[in-house]
């Protein structure tokens, strides 16, 4: 049984946790807010190669109970005109289909889990510097505290602190020029099928929206925004975004207006590739080793497989620092390709009004003929059979 410190609780590093603890080590949460992240994040849509990694777990049915299916797609332009209406994701051997949730609700029913199971989450421990000991890791944090350890693990996202302290070079997440918000509309009622995701490349702006099964409509928007934006400065954003909604046939502009509170603009960021993951006792997990542009829908099932595949590693392989580099093995190539895929599937909703005009042409041609095999199927179809010894 090892001793593993993790930095950061959310969804990578608390299904960390429960993965580690249920193959028989003590894993101890340490969590940078001063108590919880609640309310923290807008909302998510669970592919089923996450889900169906959540499974061994015991976790399936938690997540399907906080959030609702969201089995399909419907594709359209800004002029109304629909381009598709396919499955998203496909679905799993029991029906399982894509699960949209609130990342706050996941965030808390994962935490309140991990407690049930006996696991210790401690609140407050920024992590400051952490340094190997021969047969273990110390890790320091910002309000002076220590902890010792068989291992770290960072799961401190994309400002990841665990990342530098592996490798001072690593190099910082690149900007992918679109800004993300979004909201929940309430009192509008739509003629919308529930749980159906409408996506629209706009003339300005990529929109998205989504009939709750309650009736309510959640929605996302991507804004082009060539250079990183200052985000401290407060902007007029509803206005901003109504007008540029407006020019489409969609019934966008009516949904931002029904929206009480419109989150606050963040913007989007990815790696290519993080040179390095691990030393002997230290790795990084999820948005800090990999981070992909939402335009993936993987970053949450990413950090699902990473979670289940480390400790698929801790639990067969007998030496820590070869634990971590057949983990590494296993997944670097694959997160990888899912970064290029969100990159790609990203680069269409960032066009001027003249790549507007050709990628409406392309998408159009595209969607008539549709390629024999889907290019994004590699990403759900992935499965990780939880049984199966690792071989070291």
């Amino acid at each position: 049984m090892a001793k593993v410190l993790i930095a950061g609780g959310g969804i990578a590093g608390t299904i960390t946790a429960i993965a580690l603890h249920e193959t028989g080590h003590e894993p101890v949460i340490h969590e940078a807010y001063d108590r919880t992240a609640e309310g923290v994040g807008a909302f998510l849509t669970l592919a089923v190669n996450g889900l169906d990694a959540l499974t061994p777990l015991g976790l399936k049915s938690l997540v399907k109970g906080l959030g609702f299916d969201t089995p399909r797609i419907k594709m359209y332009l800004g002029d109304g005109r629909e381009l598709a209406d396919f499955a998203l994701g496909g679905q799993l051997e029991d029906g399982t289909v894509s699960q949209t949730v609130l990342r706050s609700e996941l965030y808390i029913g994962l935490r309140d889990e991990a407690v049930r199971r006996g696991i210790e989450i401690r609140y407050g421990k920024r992590l400051a510097d952490a340094r190997e000991t021969g047969d273990g890791v110390l890790a320091t944090f910002e309000d002076g505290s220590s902890a010792d350890g068989d291992l770290l693990i960072g799961a401190d996202g994309l400002r990841s602190r665990a990342r530098t302290i592996i490798d001072p070079k690593a190099p910082s997440p690149r900007y992918v020029p679109l800004l993300n918000t979004g909201g929940l509309a309430e009192g509008l009622r739509l003629d919308d099928e529930p749980g159906v995701m409408h996506m629209t490349f706009g003339k300005r702006l990529f929109f998205a929206h989504v009939v709750h099964p309650d009736g309510g409509v959640w929605w996302f928007a991507n804004v082009p925004r060539k250079r990183e934006p200052d985000l401290t400065v407060t902007t007029m954003w509803r206005e901003d975004l109504i007008r540029q909604l407006a020019v489409d046939r969609t019934p966008a502009v009516e949904i931002v207006r029904a929206t009480r509170e419109i989150y606050r603009p963040w913007a989007t960021y990815d790696f290519p590739s993080v040179p390095t993951w691990r030393t002997d006792r230290m790795v990084i997990i999820g948005d800090a080793a990999h981070a992909t542009s939402p335009a993936a829908g993987q970053g949450a099932a990413m950090a699902i497989e990473d979670a289940v595949t480390l400790a698929r590693c801790l639990r067969d392989v007998p030496s820590i620092p070869k634990a971590l580099a057949v983990y590494e093995g296993l997944r670097r190539e694959r997160v990888e390709a899912v970064v290029e895929r969100g990159k790609r599937n990203g680069d269409d909703k960032a066009v001027g009004p003249v790549g507007r005009v050709i990628r409406d042409f392309f998408l159009t041609r595209a969607f008539k003929n549709p390629p024999a095999e889907d290019p994004n199927a590699f990403m759900w179809r992935h499965r990780i059979d939880w049984e199966a010894p690792v071989a070291s």
